[in-house]
């Protein structure tokens, strides 16, 4: 009987570990996902085509990630959407002042 405990306990733990690699795919594709358009804008110093409500929206929306990824105690979704809020946070400040010049 105990061996099969192991060996439920063993699946369980194949399936989770997998679930956990996908997640941590998934949250870096995420993060990153802007950062083409940020080093395009750092590169020609011109704004994007990127609404500035739209960085708000998504912003707003990464903050509350980070809040809830603090509340559940999951570093992975902290981290993921903390580097996306980074990112988020330089594209919109860098389109609003090249947007001024």
């Amino acid at each position: 009987m105990n061996g099969t405990n192991d060996f439920e306990r063993s699946g369980y733990f194949l399936i989770m570990q997998t679930v956990t690699i996908v997640g941590i795919i998934a949250s870096t594709c995420t993060a990153i996902s802007l950062l083409p358009q940020l080093i395009k804008i750092i590169k020609e110093k011109q704004p994007s085509d990127i609404s500035n409500w739209v960085l708000i929206i998504l912003i707003l929306g990464l903050v509350c990630w980070v809040i809830y990824g603090v509340m559940v105690k999951d570093p992975i979704i902290i981290a993921a959407n903390a580097v996306s809020l980074i990112i988020n946070i330089t594209l919109a400040t860098l389109n609003v002042l090249y947007k001024q010049k």
